[in-house]
């Protein structure tokens, strides 16, 4: 299974938070962290990290805290997994080539390149802008789109 770590998940939850507040008030890591649902520790260290990488701005003083650092229509799905991930990349030789004995003899290498590309392609086309959308009427498999264009194939 494929699976974003629990911290990642928690980041782009906060991300999506602040997508849904005004862009040019800073907010708290407390308020933010309380909305959120997540403890202070947690929310600190990941708004931390998402400043590091660019995605947010720390604001100093008494009416400090973070803002996005670019419209949620500009930062991708895929930007925030990277800044909080690292590199995607779902097997070692998709992210760091070179580095399996076994990539010289590998029939399946250029397959999971590919794979690789399109969930890469798939995660930058959504947008924190999506992400922050509010929640829809409850959706069921068989209503989704996507399950629309797969049905009948097998």
């Amino acid at each position: 299974m494929f699976r974003l770590s629990r911290l990642s998940d928690y980041g782009i939850v906060l991300m999506a938070h602040l997508a849904g507040l005004d862009r040019n008030d800073p907010h708290a890591a407390r308020e933010v962290a309380s909305a959120a649902g997540l403890p202070l520790p947690v929310a600190s260290k990941l708004l931390k990290a998402l400043t590091r990488k660019g995605l947010l701005v720390s604001h100093r003083g008494a009416k400090g805290g973070y803002t996005l650092a670019r419209g949620p229509e500009e930062i991708s799905t895929a930007q925030m997994i990277t800044a909080l991930e690292g590199p995607i990349g779902l097997t070692k030789c998709t992210v760091h080539p070179g580095e399996c004995a076994q990539e010289s003899n590998c029939h399946v290498r250029e397959p999971w390149q590919r794979i690789n590309d399109v969930v890469r392609t798939a995660l930058s086309e959504v947008s924190l802008a999506d992400l922050a959308q509010p929640p829809r009427a409850e959706h069921h498999p068989e209503t989704l789109p996507l399950a629309d264009e797969h049905r009948g194939r097998s």
